[in-house]
């Protein structure tokens, strides 16, 4: 059907389907008397002023208030006019909420009602927001929302149903999109950034470096061996990644934390000095030896025949993996990250030892008993036995 505008000096020509300009006369708890130029007011029920339930019609208009209605009954018998309010402005909101559906155009609406499954706007129509479409995370509790601009994306339009589906999420996702090619475009391996910890997962930890997350492996969290990530960061820990590679087709982005570090083999010369015994643990076996850790990240090598004093055919005839041992080091070459070790050299040390100490409780033995240096033991208590007899 044809609209016809009727201007409010057009008072005796008006029909069923005319737009007319209105005027709030009076506010009632149900209704709202406007005077739209015709020989009577005209009323809007309360279900006619917005495609929203209205709590009360004083939350919606008040006296004074000027704005377009459509004539939806008219009787003159009965002095009875009755437009509406929604009318118009759904037909509006349906036009342009199209065209912004197909130009992907951003519209900002604010949050009317919380309902089951999600947000309810005013956008000319009713429009939802599903709680899946509210935010890029899971979102527990809407109560907050009530009242909160968002911006949105048309996302789905079915105006038999008078169905609107609007998204936030989706302009959120568009604007990490944008920020994305934007990082990508400027970062370049090698850089160190600041950034924060965002998700866990068994294979590392994506890190937010300014809109955008890269993934830090979980060989490259620290320069020991990482069981699991949570071992050694949480969600929310503020850390220093270095940038390893920017894949711009895939949109990856490979960070590390341990490159950011000093290495376990910085210091490596003055920790581990040549002739010092140290604890470690046995970690791999070798047909050629045994790699001991003796600290995190540094593990050096006991040749095969540095196990033990006596010929070892295998190295598991000694050691077994997780063994905690004493060794001794006997070379350290930090650029060639190469330590060598010896278990039996602690060995030997420890017999040296014992025979050093034996031999010095003698010698004192002797000087306290006015023995002549030489003496030994036997031939001193051999005397005493002779002096006995």
């Amino acid at each position: 059907m044809e609209e016809t505008n009727v201007s409010l000096t057009d008072a005796t020509v008006i029909s069923v389907g005319d737009v007319v300009k209105a005027t709030v006369t009076k506010v009632e708890d149900k209704q709202a008397l406007v005077d739209v130029g015709y020989k009577y007011d005209g009323l809007i029920p309360i279900s006619e002023l917005s495609p929203l339930h209205v709590e009360k019609v004083s939350d919606e208009v008040a006296v004074g208030d000027s704005f377009d209605v459509r004539v939806i009954k008219l009787n003159d018998e009965k002095e009875e006019l009755v437009v509406s309010k929604k009318a118009v402005a759904m037909e509006s909101a349906w036009s342009d909420l199209e065209q912004k559906m197909e130009s992907g155009e951003i519209i900002t609406a604010t949050v009317k009602e919380i309902v089951k499954g999600g947000l309810v706007v005013d956008v000319g129509v009713r429009g939802f927001i599903p709680a899946s479409m509210v935010e890029r995370h899971f979102v527990e509790d809407f109560a907050d929302y009530k009242g909160k601009e968002l911006t949105l994306k048309v996302v789905e339009m079915d105006k038999e149903k008078n169905k609107v589906i609007l998204s936030h999420k989706a302009v959120l996702e568009d604007e990490v999109k944008v920020k994305k090619q934007s990082i990508l475009d400027t970062i370049k391996p090698g850089q160190v950034l600041e950034g924060t910890v965002q998700r866990m997962t068994d294979f590392g930890v994506f890190v937010d470096i300014g809109g955008v997350d890269g993934l830090v492996h979980v060989s490259e969290l620290a320069w020991n061996r990482v069981e699991k990530p949570s071992d050694v960061v949480k969600e929310g820990d503020k850390v220093q990644v270095k940038v390893l590679k920017v894949d711009k087709e895939n949109e990856r982005i490979g960070l590390s934390i341990k490159e950011t570090q000093a290495g376990p083999w910085a210091n490596v010369a003055e920790d581990f000095k040549a002739g010092s015994i140290v604890n470690g643990t046995v970690k791999r076996l070798v047909t050629f030896g045994a790699f001991v850790e003796v600290a995190p990240g540094i593990e050096g090598l006991v040749h095969i025949s540095q196990i033990a004093n006596r010929r070892v055919n295998t190295p598991g005839e000694v050691l077994k993996e997780g063994q905690e041992v004493q060794v001794k080091v006997l070379d350290v070459v930090p650029q060639e990250q190469r330590i060598s070790l010896s278990i039996r050299a602690v060995e030997e040390d420890r017999v040296e030892q014992a025979e050093r100490a034996s031999k010095k409780e003698q010698q004192q033995f002797q000087q306290e008993n006015n023995q002549p240096m030489g003496v030994t033991l036997g031939e001193l208590f051999g005397d005493l036995k002779d002096k006995f007899k």
